[in-house]
């Protein structure tokens, strides 16, 4: 297979993106898939509770989020055509049932960001006018001001923006409505155009904040909220509050706002009189993130620590009142753990070093649980898991099975401080000795231990090159000393563990040590930066995406507040922009205008210090060796399909001339 073909069957394949279940069984997964033109994905349902996978939405607009009833209806938004044949302007809100056409809900100017059905009760999260007290306020006010093009923001906290999109003009509040007969219950039709059943929605007062993340108990009695505010210390605060559903909203403050930890909110107990939440230690210049799973009784506000034995960050849900079953990142892989409430520690359902998959997204669903499993060489897969017995089932699956290129195997070695270290190592066909490319991943608190759509091996194997995916310091899955290793010191321990196993990978005999490259984006990127700093001519090239290169000015421009004084001390000796006049080797920088964790002014400040400060010597027309692939209106993330493409490309040739001595016009459709 032609690179060109390897790149273009990653980037149009299916692919699975979640799974709905409920208790009766009937399992809906969401997928991704291209378009009739070709040039951008959509996003639909499929039934996959029998041996086939059965689509159920359709249209030529994508579906968001979605929500699966008991008794098996699918509530989702989506833009639909109107009675003028025109696509609507924000997406509405439809009710499908288990045999029948779709029937429009409710619209809402600005979409739905989340939904929710517990019995007859829906809850939704969508962005409302400030000053809206209830859906005709809203409606009223957003016509006014999309009628005089006003287009300003007035903020009065922190952040403004979030990863690739701006924040306001209105704020993010949930809403409940009661979904009757007339709504659930309705004859099958014809016409998707069918009348609204104009559900009639309640704005829940909530407390003053940012809304961040809520659960609903299963009988719709009561929701959780977390909200983030400033605090002396700490511009995003979080808090949790239970608002109750029933008859006039009370309100219960159950965690309060802290300069250095947080509460995420995990799972409420079947009933109801507790909830899971995962405390977040924030990362500091005296503290390194750390996560406990914890269980917070709903009445006294008391937390206590849950399998305070394990050192694993989980994902967690209930099975019954006094038992989990959580999945977590394992050495590389990923695993499923059960247990009690009191155990210590748990029991590991499935997982671990002898298998190479991750799981996520976990469900229940009658005594087994359905969850998304993938592997660095198998595209996501939807599974089910025996409680009992931990036997894993595949279920019908919706998207593409790729047969990814190369071979997968690892690379172990023990770092500088004794540390045993590790790597995927994916290698092309061949004997070799082989090209290699070392991917550096993000975070920094990640692992290279899932299929990815971005950063995938496989066109690179297809190209013939290896490429090694280590996990250095800070990397997760491996207990919370690996954090502590190289947290507080970005450029330290985490650089000279990847150094190291990429010098295990070119003691290889079937890989060639003289042509080597790195890569990498966001914290990977900023390690491509480091690297690029500190290596001199080791590498041949450097491609670094969306990546940290002053971290002064980083920390005070992301819409991540408490990173500023995480990173303010390490940065006079860790900040890759003191180091630009030791680069050696030409550097692909890659950056999107509309990222906001890692702005644009990262990319701009890297570009102008390369052309005035690197000694990268000029090619033989006597220009600059560097490249600037610049994305206006991509984020922190290359999303559009035909942006995605010229990424691939534009990587490949950038590593072919530089790696190979290829000439980067060549044309890579020919293989």
């Amino acid at each position: 297979m032609t690179t060109h073909d390897a790149v273009i069957r990653l980037l149009d394949a299916r692919r699975l993106q979640g799974l709905l279940t409920n208790q009766s069984g009937r399992v809906i997964a969401q997928y991704s898939f291209l378009n009739s033109e070709g040039n951008s994905s959509l996003s639909h349902l499929a039934d996959i509770s029998g041996e086939t996978p059965r689509r159920i939405t359709r249209g030529d607009q994508s579906i968001g989020p979605a929500a699966l009833s008991e008794n098996g209806t699918i509530v989702f938004a989506s833009k639909r055509k109107g009675e003028d044949g025109k696509d609507a302007d924000s997406p509405s809100l439809w009710a499908l049932p288990d045999n029948g056409e779709a029937r429009k809900l409710a619209d809402h100017e600005g979409g739905f960001s989340r939904i929710e059905v517990k019995g007859e009760t829906i809850i939704v999260e969508f962005p409302v006018h400030t000053w809206a007290a209830d859906e005709n306020d809203h409606q009223e006010f957003s016509s006014e001001r999309s009628d005089a093009k006003v287009s300003g923001i007035l903020h009065t906290g922190f952040p403004v923006r979030r990863w690739d999109h701006d924040l306001g003009p209105g704020r993010q509040t949930l809403a409940v409505a009661t979904l009757d007969e007339a709504a659930t219950d309705f004859p099958e039709v014809s016409d998707e155009l069918s009348t609204p059943a104009g559900l009639d929605f309640r704005y829940l007062s909530l407390p003053s904040g940012r809304l961040v993340d809520w659960a609903v108990d299963d009988e719709a009695r009561f929701v959780l909220v977390q909200l983030e505010k400033p605090i002396p210390g700490q511009l995003e605060a979080s808090e949790i509050w239970r608002v109750d559903l029933d008859g006039e909203p009370e309100l219960h403050r159950l965690t309060k706002p802290a300069a250095d930890h947080s509460f995420d909110i995990e799972a409420i107990s079947p009933d109801g009189t507790k909830a899971l939440v995962t405390r977040v230690q924030q990362w500091t210049p005296q503290a390194n993130l750390a996560a406990e799973l914890m269980v917070l009784d709903l009445e006294t506000a008391e937390v206590k620590p849950v399998w305070p034995d394990a050192d694993f960050r989980f994902a967690p849900i209930w099975v019954d009142d006094s038992t989990i079953v959580a999945s977590a990142d394992d050495h590389g892989r990923g695993s499923i753990f059960i247990g009690g409430l009191d155990d210590a520690q748990p029991r590991r359902l499935v997982g671990g070093v002898d298998q190479k998959y991750s799981f996520s997204g976990l469900a229940l669903r009658e005594d087994t649980v359905v969850a998304t499993a993938s592997a660095i060489d198998v595209a996501p897969l939807p599974i089910s898991v025996d409680l009992g017995t931990g036997v894993i089932s595949e279920l019908a699956n919706p998207a593409t099975v790729l047969d990814e290129e190369g071979t997968l195997t690892e690379v172990e070695v023990r770092a500088d401080d004794g540390t045993p270290i590790r790597a995927w190592l994916v290698l092309p066909e061949g004997e070799g000795p082989h090209p290699l490319v070392v991917f550096a991943h993000g975070g920094p608190w990640g692992s290279w231990n899932a299929w990815t759509y971005r950063w995938n091996p496989g066109p690179f194997a297809a190209a013939g090159y290896a490429v090694l995916l280590p996990d250095p310091a800070i990397s997760t899955g491996y207990g919370q000393a690996m954090i502590d290793r190289g947290q507080q010191q970005l450029g330290g321990t985490p650089f000279t563990d990847i150094m190291t196993l990429t010098e295990a990978a070119g003691e290889r005999p079937d890989i060639d040590s003289e042509r080597v490259a790195l890569a990498g984006g966001s914290y990977g990127g900023y390690m491509a930066n480091w690297v690029a700093g500190h290596t001199g001519s080791a590498f041949k090239c450097i491609v670094t995406h969306a990546s940290l290169w002053n971290t002064t000015s980083m920390g005070r421009t992301t819409d991540n507040s408490s990173w500023d004084s995480a990173m303010r001390e390490q940065s006079a000796q860790y900040s890759p922009h003191l180091f630009a006049e030791d680069i050696e080797v030409p550097m692909l920088v890659i950056h999107g205008d509309k990222d906001y964790r890692v702005p644009i002014g990262q990319g701009q400040e890297l570009w102008l210090d390369l052309l005035t400060q690197a000694k990268t010597p000029l090619d033989a027309d006597g220009d600059t060796q560097h490249r600037f692939l610049y994305f206006p209106d991509e984020g922190h993330w290359i999303l559009g399909r035909g942006n995605a493409e010229v990424w691939y490309r534009t990587v490949l040739a950038f590593l072919d001339t530089h790696v190979l001595g290829i000439d980067a016009n060549r044309v890579r459709t020919l293989g």
